[in-house]
């Protein structure tokens, strides 16, 4: 599982980058690909990095400022083009159905595609391919939503030694006892599952925010998460800026990490008053408050670590 930056500009794009756009591929299944938000140039993008734009299955919008949505209809309409017929789920916030229908409809763009569009509200929670998405509405000038991913626990490793000296033979039903269930041997011998595997590895969990502002409702939505990817869009002298605008600064992105008790956080959404170079001093005073915070930009890729969580 790994990111990967497509847009991690705020507002309107510049030089060293485009507005917002971030990949979480999944690597374990085969490349599987979900894009989260879609600002403008997002296709363009996809064609200076590994993203394939085939192998994107579903798209999360987080809120409808056009920096987030402005490149969906292209995008669209591109992977009906490139004759990709496998089915995409579109989640957003209202409004989002109404947005890409027009585009499609006035533009006469046919989808060679099923396209599924659901609309999200507060506390949602859905299940794909096993991973479990969970929605919360975060503080911004407008509706603008965070969402934790958390990847099914896997099961613990054989221990090895430990059936060698129990006399198990080598065979297909290694694999039943691995995967936690229980199996009688030809000899009539039970083995337990627990007694023949180590303990279950956690799943990874990943929390991406859309625009908002520092809020308690990020802390629990992030609680624990091994990776956090959230806005920094100003440096903490324009925190009054920051919050009459709906946004955050480095420093308050590094406070809500320290408190959620992540493992990694990940500063995205840059305004464009700040050059790459002068965006190492935000991620400095992100560092002083929580020193596990990188900065993303564009083409960025960041593997997601597995760890161990409290129970």
């Amino acid at each position: 599982m790994e990111w990967i930056f497509l847009g991690t500009g705020a507002g309107v794009p510049s030089k060293e980058r485009q507005v917002s756009s971030a990949a979480l591929r999944f690597n374990e299944s085969g490349g599987d690909t979900w894009l989260f938000d879609c600002g403008e140039a997002t296709q363009h993008q996809i064609l200076n990095s590994s993203v394939k734009l085939t192998r994107i299955s579903h798209i999360l919008i987080s809120h409808l400022h056009g920096d987030h949505i402005f490149g969906l209809p292209g995008l669209l309409g591109s992977r009906s083009f490139q004759c990709e017929d496998s089915p995409l789920v579109l989640l957003g916030p209202p409004g989002i159905r109404s947005f890409v229908e027009s585009a499609l409809s006035i533009s006469q763009t046919h989808l060679r595609y099923t396209l599924e569009i659901k609309e999200w509200k507060n506390g949602d929670t859905f299940n794909w391919k096993g991973y479990q998405v969970e929605v919360t509405e975060l503080d911004h000038v407008i509706l603008s939503a965070g969402f934790r991913i958390t990847e099914p626990d896997q099961p613990g490793s054989l221990l090895t030694d430990r059936l060698r000296e129990a006399g198990v033979p080598a065979g297909p039903h290694l694999k039943r006892l691995k995967n936690g269930e229980d199996i009688r041997l030809e000899d009539g011998r039970l083995l337990r599952s627990q007694d023949f595997c180590g303990p279950r590895i956690p799943g990874r969990r990943v929390v991406y925010c859309g625009d908002t502002r520092p809020a308690r409702e990020t802390v629990e939505l992030a609680r624990n998460a091994d990776m956090l990817i959230h806005e920094a869009t100003f440096s903490k002298e324009k925190e009054s800026h920051a919050l009459r605008f709906g946004h955050s600064t480095a420093a308050q992105a590094a406070e809500l990490a320290r408190k959620a008790e992540v493992k990694q956080l990940i500063l995205n959404h840059i305004s464009s008053r700040y050059s790459l170079k002068e965006g190492d001093r935000l991620l400095e005073e992100a560092r002083e408050i929580f020193p596990r915070t990188e900065m993303a930009c564009d083409f960025s890729v960041f593997p997601v670590s597995r760890g161990t969580h409290p129970s």
